[in-house]
């Protein structure tokens, strides 16, 4: 198969069609930042405002965030990490993340992205089936190792807290505040458990002299896990940085060294490391983080105050800012761009977002898979609303027959006709980890990434993603698109959020239920919705089962839960 790169017409003007993907790996670009930006702040970590302009904050620049995580790397060979090791960052967004990442990297070992909020049962399988020798986490959290460590291959625990970072002034009172949270607790010292505060104090800065490759593993990254267990893909060095450099290249108008990025995404996740934490601190941006996505009255107060430039994020985090009690009190004039991700943007969110901020939101695609970007919409160009936009420098798609044909191919359908989206470019993983079959099942001998994405291009390159293969819904023989029916209830006035899954129906076989969260001080009957729906859909798209929500169960980054809405309908 071969793509006809016929979306290139429609670049915006400064973006290349293609790039020359850097041959190094991913610290060196902290290594280049920090030789032109040493003074300049790399990170800042903020927790409160107070009056008098005073911030509960933690600051490093980039010459100390370069120096810090070569102290860490020294600590951590001193410790017997070796090359290729598996290291777990189990963190939310904090400093110490950022220096326990490029630390890992620079010894030559492999981080493992990990949600902090799993639970041991769901760490387990992953820990152990990665075969994670260290673990770094929060002394809140070490019981919840403790208990899962005997089942898994872990021999090194590496404990920080939040207040480690935070000036001496506020750190007594951030302390006591996250103590009584339960996330900071006293561990006292004992074999083969380590603090990264006492790591960094008595390491030298000089990292280990590892020999590296592009090629080697850098990052083992779960997949979503919406419909199964999670898989680890293998991004190498060369994956991570060549979707840096396709990011940045899609940007022309960023400014090296002036932008100001809000990293409220989890750095674990693939979306957070590489558009949030890794094109910030490239471009020798400042990286404003967050630990606690969900606090949307901190976030409105950073971006005004702090003159955030860039904030990615999922279409729930820009619902839950606009609809925010006291939205209309902050300035968010300073936001320039807002890449979203992970889940659909409903039309009428990014327009609101545009009329309040001025800046720009457009909604792009990608997976863990592809570490993770590999479809979006011109910044400052021409936006197609409703699709998620024209390939990325250097990447090629084409969309093929969800059925084989008579000699067991799936051929390229017609423009305009839905079919798997396949993904070919330098950003696509090396594999699954320890796990042929999937991978085999995954990336073609050609080297597509089949990524299971419903989609259709358009004349001009434009691709809509319709649906996972999995999430179509099949009433009475029709194929039903969760996505439309979706699109159509945020159009109603009185829907904040709203999911649609298929549920069993003795005589469709399956019927449509929507799980709809109403906005604050509303409410609304079943058979309203109902009607409001039959003036924007086909009757068989209707959904039939009507279910109010205080909230839709989600993954840490805010993408909806399908998978486990559907098994909670089918328990009632």
């Amino acid at each position: 198969m071969t793509s006809d790169l016929r979306w290139l017409q429609q670049y915006e003007p400064g973006v290349p069609a293609t790039i020359a993907v850097p041959e190094h790996t991913i610290q060196q670009l902290l290594i280049d930042a920090a030789a032109r930006y040493p003074t300049h702040t790399a990170v800042r970590m903020v927790l409160r405002y107070l009056p008098l302009g005073l911030k509960v904050q933690a600051r490093l620049s980039y010459a100390e965030l370069n120096r810090l995580s070569d102290r860490f790397a020294a600590a951590l060979a001193g410790l017997g990490v070796l090359k290729g090791e598996r290291v777990a960052i189990m963190l939310p967004n904090l400093p110490q993340q950022v220096i326990a990442y490029f630390g890992v990297l620079k010894v030559g070992a492999i981080v493992v992205n990990t949600n902090p909020t799993y639970p041991a049962l769901e760490l387990e399988p992953l820990l152990r089936d990665t075969g994670v020798t260290t673990i770094i986490t929060l002394s809140g959290l070490f019981e919840r190792v403790r208990e899962l460590q005997p089942k898994t291959a872990i021999i090194r625990v590496i404990l920080t807290d939040i207040p480690d970072m935070v000036g001496r002034l506020f750190r007594r009172s951030v302390a006591a505040q996250v103590r009584a949270g339960g996330m900071m607790k006293a561990v006292s010292p004992q074999p083969g458990v380590y603090f990264m505060q006492e790591l960094l104090a008595h390491s030298v800065d000089p990292a280990p002299a590892t020999v590296f490759d592009a090629a080697d593993s850098a990052v083992f990254q779960f997949t979503g896990g919406t419909s199964g267990l999670p898989k680890a893909a293998e991004l190498t060095h060369r994956n991570v940085v060549a979707n840096v450099a396709q990011t940045s290249a899609w940007v022309p108008s960023l400014r090296p060294g002036a932008e100001k990025f809000l990293l409220a995404l989890p750095a674990f996740h693939v979306y957070g490391m590489t558009v949030g934490m890794l094109v910030c601190l490239n471009l020798g941006g400042e990286l404003v983080l967050t630990p606690d996505p969900r606090n949307t009255l901190l976030i409105l107060e950073t971006i005004a105050r702090e003159r955030i430039t860039l904030y990615p994020g999922v279409p729930t985090m820009y619902i839950a800012l606009l609809n925010h009690a006291r939205a209309g009190e902050f300035n968010l004039r300073s936001l320039r761009v807002c890449l979203s991700g992970g889940a659909p943007l409903p039309l009428e969110v990014a327009q609101r977002f545009e009329a309040v901020t001025g800046g720009k939101l457009v909604e792009g695609y990608g997976m863990s898979e592809s570490s993770p970007l590999t479809v979006g919409n011109p910044v400052f160009g021409q936006t197609r609303t409703g699709t998620v936009g024209l390939p990325f420098p250097s990447t090629e798609v084409v969309i093929v027959a969800l059925e084989a044909d008579a000699q067991g191919v799936h051929a390229p359908v017609a423009t305009g006709e839905a079919g798997e989206l396949l993904v070919r470019g330098p950003q696509v993983m090396k594999g699954y980890f320890n796990n042929p079959e999937e991978t085999a099942a995954t990336i073609d001998a050609d080297g597509w990434l089949h990524t299971g994405d419903i989609a259709v291009i358009d004349a001009d390159g434009y691709i809509t993603i319709v649906d996972r293969k999995k999430d179509l819904i099949i009433a009475g023989g029709y194929n039903i698109v969760p996505r439309e029916v979706e699109e159509a209830l945020f159009k109603h006035p009185k829907i904040l959020e709203a999911a649609v899954v298929g549920v069993p129906d003795a005589k469709r076989g399956e019927t449509v239920k929507a799980c709809i969260v109403l906005k604050s001080g509303e409410s609304a009957t079943p058979e309203e919705v109902r009607a409001f729906c039959k003036a924007h859909l086909a009757p068989y798209k209707v959904p039939t089962v009507i279910e109010f929500c205080h909230e839709l169960p989600k993954t840490q980054v805010g993408k909806v839960l399908r998978r486990q809405l559907i098994a909670q309908a089918a328990s009632q």
